[in-house]
């Protein structure tokens, strides 16, 4: 037991979070992260996340598999323009499972001839994982794809929290998840990479444990929330919604919320107008999880413009 307790103070030192630095961040506002200064009007564009085709695109294929894939991530560049929109989400896993700086390079010059912004990409990674090798693969994971996102000249990742270790409890996966996400800030703030912190269930599963975790955040300008408009799950899914959209510095919205757990179609306008209640400036990436998404992303699209801009 006490070696246990040694070891939790001295993981939390490393990292420069101790208990008594947390408490601090709650009961001192200044120290808190804000939500981002923005200039009084909302302003939308749109982009198209590549999860959309998970049906279709290799999950960190190998060249094989990318050979005989019915979709390669260039396929969904040009899909994207094909489709007039201001931007793609480019999400990591349907990169080559190998791939070099020239094919980063590559990609921008695509995606540029083509009038795309890199709108962001995302990350899989679970910052709750038990200290030691299983969190520092977390670090290197989120520290090589701020620089992938820095060559290809995308502003954002989406990062997640994770999930509570299987014997542990929610009050130490927290504290790995804060200094997780301070010690991939300081990085990133090099680098000119925003990192967005999605509601994305485990320890961010409402709004309320959202917001503790960025409260709790050292202040960084380039950091803030991933606002998901399906993710929660509780009985008022927009209400949760309207508690994360000031802290927004990228936002996606689905065809489908989730309320007690009932899928049911969501309000792409509530969604939208929420969006521009707490002025939000940036991209709106739809993540289509539906069938037929060839056949039903033009649509929604097409809905989510008049929407915003009327």
């Amino acid at each position: 037991m006490t070696h246990s307790m040694n070891s939790r103070r001295q993981f939390l030192t490393q990292c420069g979070l101790t208990a008594g630095a947390t408490a601090f961040a709650f009961t001192n506002p200044t120290t808190a992260a804000q939500p981002p200064a923005r200039n009084g009007k909302s302003h939308m564009k749109l982009s198209l996340a590549a999860y959309s085709f998970n049906k279709f695109l290799p999950n960190r294929g190998t060249a094989e598999q990318l050979a005989a894939a019915k979709m390669k991530l260039e396929d969904f560049i040009q899909f994207c323009a094909d489709q007039n929109l201001d931007g793609t989400e480019l999400t990591s896993y349907y990169f080559p499972k190998e791939f070099s700086q020239s094919y980063l390079i590559a990609i921008k010059e695509q995606t540029f001839r083509l009038g795309l912004d890199v709108s962001g990409t995302a990350i899989g990674n679970d910052f709750c994982k038990p200290a030691g090798e299983e969190w520092d693969k977390q670090i290197k994971l989120t520290r090589e794809w701020i620089d992938h996102s820095a060559t290809m000249g995308a502003p954002v990742i989406r990062i997640f929290a994770g999930n509570v270790p299987k014997g542990d409890t929610e009050a130490a996966a927290f504290e790995r998840c804060v200094a997780g996400i301070n010690k991939s800030l300081e990085y990133a703030a090099e680098k000119g990479v925003f990192l967005a912190l999605e509601n994305h269930g485990g320890i961010t599963g409402t709004a309320e444990q959202l917001l503790k975790i960025v409260k709790a955040v050292s202040p960084s300008p380039w950091f803030g929330v991933n606002l998901d408009g399906g993710n929660f799950r509780s009985e008022n899914v927009y209400a949760e919604l309207e508690q994360i959209a000031p802290y927004a510095i990228n936002a996606q919205v689905k065809v489908s919320v989730t309320p007690n757990g009932k899928k049911e179609p969501a309000d792409l306008g509530r969604v939208i107008e929420i969006l521009r209640k707490a002025n939000y400036r940036g991209y709106v990436v739809l993540e289509y999880e539906e069938a037929d998404p060839y056949g039903e992303i033009p649509k929604v699209l097409a809905d989510l413009r008049k929407l915003i801009h009327g």
